[in-house]
């Protein structure tokens, strides 16, 4: 969240960053009752001091003077309480406020409704031609038994799937490729639960707005993440960190679930919208500099672009509009991946700068360079997302036979494997 007192120096600039993403958060009601709270905490420090003052001088007193001023303090105590009880009620109002106002974008946002009105910054890599008909990941899938859409939803539901054989052998291909990648380069790999608390949830600000999207036990009251970047992000909430172990960077791979509300009807067919799937995340907690916290985004940013390279796939990065941005992020970029069935790129990687909106809510902080506590700055970003990451494998590598070439940096996780199936 905001700093209440950066909002209210800053409530022009806070307003426009609302627009600009497109957020609804009512700021001025949020000032009047950040007004009533600090009227009622200056009431009631007031009330407690005047208490105490008060009761040191009792001893002093007469037994009749003493009699009078002990009921005055009792209707003083009385008094106290009651402001006590309405500023339960004005923080539980206040608090839900703050956790509504969104971060304020960098002005390197661009303005856009949606995804349409992102911008494109680079691409790499030749989109393919093809000299026969190409498949789709769909048939390219059953055609060499990788996977078996069909019987997921028979299991599970819709949006759910079965990887098989060369299938199933490919995503874990990927999945260890992308986690070798990282801590190559210096990143400490964990494993995280998958089920997390609420706190977790609402410190890396999925909570409140995304509850639909999350799948939740309210039995045992967690949360399935939807990324990595829950638990790691919040491994060291409540905690001040050491200056000379900053920054910490994180690697994960995980499965994540998704309810993938309100996408009735979007993307049905195939591995591209699915409720479970299985990530590697990149996380960063670092010192609070804007500068650093820039070239931490550019250096996430490349860590993925590397491994597509590494999948010889085409891409894109695109500079994510305010429409398209969530209430946490001061920026995004997305990496495109071409998926030849859709005819153009489609959403693969998203990394993410923060600010110390994230570690205001986990209360994740370290110690500035005269001592005092101040808050951490946090980004994240995807490294691999399959089998999402199969439908450009697939379709960008497919060959005129129906079989599928391996890159030359999943040959090792195959056991050398070039191909992939003998086709149907």
């Amino acid at each position: 969240m905001l700093d209440i007192r950066f909002i209210r120096d800053q409530l022009d600039a806070v307003r426009a960053g609302a627009a600009l993403k497109r957020i609804e958060v009512d700021l001025d009601r949020l000032v009047e009752v950040d007004d009533e709270r600090r009227r009622l905490l200056h009431a009631m420090e007031s009330g407690k001091a005047e208490q105490r003052r008060r009761s040191k001088a009792l001893g002093k007193l007469s037994a009749d003077e003493r009699a009078l001023e002990v009921a005055a303090l009792g209707e003083l105590k009385t008094e106290i309480q009651g402001h006590e009880s309405e500023l339960a009620t004005v923080l539980a109002d206040y608090e839900a406020l703050m956790l509504r106002v969104p971060n304020v974008p960098s002005p390197d946002v661009p303005a856009g409704v949606d995804d349409r009105d992102n911008v494109e910054l680079r691409t790499w890599g030749e989109v393919p031609s093809f000299d026969f008909e190409p498949r789709s990941h769909l048939a390219l899938g059953e055609a060499l038994a990788l996977f078996d859409i069909e019987r997921g939803v028979k299991l599970s539901g819709t949006r759910f799937y079965v990887l098989r054989g060369d299938g199933a052998r490919l995503h874990r291909a990927v999945i260890n490729l992308a986690l070798d990648h990282m801590i190559a380069k210096g990143f400490e790999p964990m494993e995280v639960p998958v089920l997390v608390r609420d706190a977790a949830m609402f410190g890396t600000a999925y909570f409140p707005g995304g509850e639909e999207q999350a799948y939740r036990i309210d039995k045992d009251q967690l949360n399935l993440v939807g990324t990595a970047e829950v638990p790691l992000t919040s491994f060291h909430a409540g905690e001040i960190l050491d200056p000379e172990r900053l920054p910490i960077r994180f690697v994960a791979r995980s499965p994540c679930f998704r309810r993938e509300a309100g996408a009735a009807g979007k993307d049905t067919k195939g591995l591209y919208r699915i409720h479970q799937f299985e990530k590697v995340e990149q996380v960063v907690i670092l010192a609070p500099d804007d500068a650093a916290s820039v070239a931490e985004h550019e250096a996430i940013l490349r860590n993925s672009e590397e491994v597509l390279r590494l999948l010889e796939l085409p891409y894109r990065v695109v500079n994510v509009c305010g429409g398209d941005l969530g209430l946490p992020q001061v920026q995004k970029f997305d990496i495109e991946t071409w998926m030849p069935s859709r005819g153009h790129y489609g959403e693969t990687h998203s990394a993410s700068r923060f600010g110390d909106f994230q570690a205001r809510r986990l209360e994740l902080r370290t110690r500035d360079e005269q001592g005092r506590p101040t808050f951490c700055h946090t980004l994240n970003n995807t490294v691999v997302a399959s089998p999402r990451i199969l439908i450009p494998l697939l379709e960008v590598h497919q060959q005129a036979d129906g079989s599928v070439h391996v890159p030359e940096a999943l040959r090792p996780y195959l056991g050398g494997q070039t191909t992939l199936g003998t086709p149907a």
